[in-house]
């Protein structure tokens, strides 16, 4: 059958999906990623895998939105009181959490039984490392709508994650380019490591250009907020594919087009509105359930205490990397004490980076099971995840209603 059939297929059950989801109390996401599993061809075989095979361009399109909105929320106006603590907690956060998890599955890799030669141990390890660094944006904001919470914790919260997501970027551009040098080589030369500078900087380069040349355009369209809409949506898809095509970091650049727009254009929020109205459901809708639809539920079963290890180790790396940098910094001591525990979702864009990996020569092998374990994991952390973020947006204060 035709791409468009299943896509449409998938939006009808998505849509049911989302009813029974809020029916249960359960948070969408997990509901679009218990759907994919389930229609995919693991269990049911609804959708056969020659469709899930071709949809790069949806996971591609969703990708771009999702980076734009996470940079959209560090916006310079509301959180130039402490953006030194948010960068260094973030910094923190970040490099403990990739630590954590790159030392315990290098240390513990014999024993893990992922059924690779010896060559493998220090390149899984660290792009277990990296893909850990992430956080996931859209549950955390998800929570705090529901919520209704607003106030300088959930400002901050949304800050930290928002730049914990450009340092995972940036992480994991490090670790693909140096493991590829790994796994041709059999080393990894300083020059390698280098190399991805200029990318680097090209790729901001990318991202900044596209913000201003998408806020010329809205100023010509100024009167008409839906066209400004579709402009920026066009600029956006723009940005990514150029960035892809010039062997740039799309979903950086994206996260950056975000940052500049939203400090740029003080009605861009307009836009942004019209996205999380119109798109951001249907975006999300479509990229759980195809990205749950790569779930290997025989490899999942076989390999639990992967599983476990992952999560344990990151939010460890988490809270003490919060803590660390909060002390180092002067934050609130609450802050220091809860901070890390919200920022234990993860999902779209851990998801999206292990998805990239498919592309890349030299890691077919060991691609589908990096994204295994993190769907397996997306799972946990989203079913926890929001509880544990309800739990310290409660303890800020700052809700404005009981749930």
């Amino acid at each position: 059958m035709q791409t468009l059939f299943f896509v449409g297929l998938i939006m009808v059950l998505g849509s049911f999906m989302k009813f029974i989801s809020h029916r249960a109390k359960i948070l969408n996401v997990v509901g679009y990623l218990i759907l994919g599993l389930i229609i995919g061809p693991e269990v049911l075989n609804i959708v056969p895998q020659h469709f899930i095979d071709e949809t790069h361009i949806i996971t591609d399109l969703s990708l771009s939105i999702i980076s734009v909105l996470v940079g959209a929320n560090l916006r310079y106006n509301i959180l130039k009181e402490v953006w030194k603590q948010i960068v260094i907690i973030s910094i923190f956060e970040a490099i403990f959490t990739f630590v954590f998890i790159s030392s315990i599955f290098y240390l513990l890799f014999d024993f893990l039984e992922f059924g690779f030669v010896h060559n493998y141990r220090l390149i899984i390890s660290v792009i277990f490392g990296g893909l850990a660094s992430a956080t996931a944006p859209a549950t955390i904001l998800a929570v705090i709508h529901e919520l209704k919470v607003k106030g300088k914790f959930s400002s901050f919260l949304l800050g930290v994650v928002a730049t914990d997501n450009a340092i995972a970027l940036i992480l994991f551009s490090f670790i693909l380019i140096i493991t590829s040098s790994i796994m041709y080589s059999g080393s990894c030369a300083y020059s390698t490591v280098f190399m991805i500078i200029p990318t680097i900087f090209l790729t901001i380069g990318v991202g900044v250009m596209g913000a201003m040349i998408s806020e010329i355009i809205d100023r010509i369209f100024k009167p008409q907020s839906n066209i400004k809409t579709t402009s920026t949506l066009g600029m956006i898809f723009l940005v990514y594919s150029l960035s892809q095509h010039w062997g740039l970091e799309p979903l950086l650049a994206s996260l950056v087009m975000g940052i500049v727009m939203s400090n740029l254009s003080d009605e861009f929020y307009l836009v942004k509105k019209e996205f999380d109205y119109h798109l951001k459901d249907i975006i999300f809708l479509l990229f759980f359930t195809i990205s749950s639809m790569h779930l290997n539920v025989s490899f999942l079963l076989s390999m639990p205490f992967i599983i476990i290890l992952y999560i344990t180790f990151r939010i460890l790396g988490k809270i003490l990397g919060v803590w660390t940098g909060g002390k180092v910094s002067g934050a609130d001591k609450h802050l220091q004490k809860y901070l890390g525990i919200a920022l234990f979702p993860q999902a779209g864009i851990a998801i999206g980076l292990s998805l990239s990996l498919q592309n890349e020569a030299g890691f077919e092998v060991i691609a589908p099971i990096i994204l295994n374990v993190i769907i397996a994991t997306t799972l946990v952390h989203e079913l926890i995840g929001p509880m544990l973020t309800k739990y310290v947006l409660k303890k800020s204060c700052e809700c404005n209603i009981d749930k």
